[in-house]
């Protein structure tokens, strides 16, 4: 097993993206039309999840504020994220490179919260308290389809409203209702959050598939939620996919909740572990190992039971409180239940075989990836070689590697 050879392969989407991404972001602020008060302060809302050029797009933001002679501040809207803690959410913005050096703003970090009139709706509504106490709130959110739900809005301006800015408090409110929660809480809570005329405007981020910025679009909440749509509809169709739809075997090497919620992204493995869910219609993968857990996700390893086998590497990464609490918020705890871990890659390799009982490793149809949101370059088995060779969309190396080193850890990437 530990001679086992793949091929590199180079995988071509819609390369389409911004050139002048301040200028882009600018032009749409100021198509908006806000009258921004002088002194007011606006809280700019920010989340957990990794945009491409973030910094530059808040401090554009920032700067426009400051243009109309408004005072920004920066405000994670992350619901439960960072531990559920202010030390924590500020410590991922940190990360991100948004801080007031970066963007010009100061940050304002806290899980308290203002509670709004629920009245006609089942689930209570809360809000940041900066952001309430704010003269005004822009939102800044990718638009991309969610991981736990399908449905006509999935991730972006409208979540953003709901569970980003009601903290922890209306994550859980909003998840104790499961999967069907997310589906058709979110659309009537974010109404009642933008009747309290605290939300400005949204601004809408699409990426391509090579998470590169390629398209803003500034949104003001009348309008988000039909716009939404459309947008996401664009997002869906510009996402990467695996090029085969039957895999035996697939290979993460890393996880995280920079790379997706639940640590990979189920729009493109196919899974989901969510009580009354189906899963994606494609791929269809037999077992995942994943090897290794992302420093930005600071041991949060949220989604590991999307996995079937695990390395200790990433056993010993976990920070199990951080991890439970978004498991527990979410209520999708079958995506909580370890995998079986492995010393290395290799054994992992050799275990998954073993499951499998009968698969030839010759036939076997194993890929290795990075993680779920770079796929521009992956490895194939000869399986794999055989079947997509001449495809339009990728070219394969034509001398093989050896996919593990001696000591049974993967070769680099």
């Amino acid at each position: 097993m530990n001679t086992m050879q793949v091929w590199k392969a180079k995988l071509r989407f819609n390369g389409q993206k911004l050139e002048d991404i301040a200028g882009s972001v600018r032009r749409e602020l100021e198509s908006a039309g806000l009258n921004i008060a002088e002194g007011a302060e606006i809280a700019v809302a920010t989340g957990s999840r990794g945009i491409a050029n973030i910094p530059l797009i808040i401090k554009t933001v920032c700067d426009f504020i400051k243009a109309k002679g408004g005072k920004p501040f920066i405000v994670p809207a992350m619901g439960s994220h960072g531990g559920a803690t202010a030390e924590g959410q500020a410590a991922i913005l940190a990360e991100y490179g948004i801080s007031e050096s970066t963007v010009g703003a100061p940050l304002r970090s806290s899980m308290e919260v203002v509670e709004i009139d629920h009245t006609g709706l089942p689930n209570r509504v809360y809000m940041d308290r900066n952001a309430w106490e704010a003269d005004g709130v822009i939102l800044v959110n990718r638009i991309k389809p969610h991981t736990d739900f399908i449905g006509e809005i999935e991730s972006g301006l409208v979540k953003m409203s709901v569970i980003g800015l009601g903290k922890h408090k209306l994550a859980m409110e909003i998840h104790s209702f499961n999967a069907w929660g997310l589906a058709n809480l979110l659309i009537p809570t974010a109404e009642r959050i933008w009747e309290q005329n605290k939300i400005l405007l949204g601004l809408a981020v699409l990426e391509n598939a090579y998470d590169q910025t390629a398209l803003v679009r500034a949104l003001k909440p009348g309008v988000i939620v039909e716009e939404e749509k459309k947008l996401l509809q664009t997002a869906r169709a510009s996402m990467p996919a695996l090029p085969a739809d039957q895999i035996d075997i697939l290979v993460v090497d890393r996880i995280g909740k920079d790379i997706s919620g639940p640590g990979m992204d189920t729009n493109i493995i196919g899974r989901m572990l969510i009580e009354g869910m189906e899963d994606r219609p494609r791929p269809k993968i037999g077992h995942i190992i994943i090897d290794d857990l992302t420093e930005a996700a600071h041991g949060n390893a949220c989604g590991f039971g999307l996995a079937d086998f695990m390395t200790r590497k990433l056993f010993d990464k976990i920070d199990f409180q951080a991890t439970y609490e978004n498991i527990l918020t979410s209520t999708f705890i079958q995506r909580g239940k370890l995998p079986m871990i492995a010393d290395n890659a290799l054994q992992a390799m050799d275990w998954s075989f073993r499951a499998f009982g009968r698969l030839d490793p010759a036939q076997a149809r194993i890929m290795r990836i990075r993680n779920t949101l770079h796929l521009d370059e992956i490895y194939l088995s000869s399986a794999l070689v055989k079947e997509l060779s001449g495809a339009a969309n990728i070219e394969i190396d034509r001398e093989p590697r050896l996919l593990f080193q001696e000591d049974g850890t993967l070769t680099a990437f």
